[in-house]
């Protein structure tokens, strides 16, 4: 439907991964039939229960087939319910939080403070220190949660190595 474009622009798969986790869904294409892009997002549901079967995604494009009519309707730039791009930014920067605490309220990870003021980790410095398996011992068993805080963890070394290189 999209000719080939890359469906995400200019997006880092940690982008996408965290704009679908809180709900964002492509946009129909370019003369998709409003039909055929609520099928997708259909598809796209994050429960997977709640997402059609093989059958019923079969019985869907037979009927839009046999309705040549149905593939006319085309949604208008802004039509339609929208999912607003979620920001790309990125985690903050250290600087930008007060503390270990801060910064787990700033990435939405906030159940984990407790956790982490248990184990100790009260400073960035220990924090950029931080690995999958800290991450375990603190109580953070959920794959998404990990990537997600162990993903902001990066961008804290990447933003303290650009501080130390600044510093020389």
């Amino acid at each position: 439907m999209s000719f080939g474009e890359r469906p995400y622009w200019d997006m880092s798969n940690q982008d996408v991964i965290n704009a679908i986790e809180q709900d964002y869904r492509l946009p129909p294409p370019p003369d998709c039939p409003t039909l055929l892009h609520q099928l997708m997002l259909d598809c796209w549901q994050k429960d997977r229960a709640a997402r059609p079967r093989f059958a019923a995604i079969v019985s869907a494009l037979d009927k839009l087939i046999r309705n040549p009519a149905s593939l006319k309707i085309v949604a208008q730039d802004g039509a339609g319910p929208s999912h607003p791009l979620l920001d790309q930014r990125g985690p903050p920067p250290p600087s930008a939080c007060g503390s270990v605490g801060d910064w787990l309220r700033a990435i939405k990870m906030e159940r984990y403070e407790e956790g982490f003021l248990q184990a100790g980790i009260t400073s960035f410095q220990l924090l950029a220190q931080v690995t999958t398996e800290d991450l375990l011992r603190i109580g953070v068993t959920l794959a998404g949660h990990q990537k997600k805080i162990l993903s902001s963890i990066q961008t804290i070394r990447a933003h303290d190595g650009t501080l130390g290189a600044m510093r020389f």
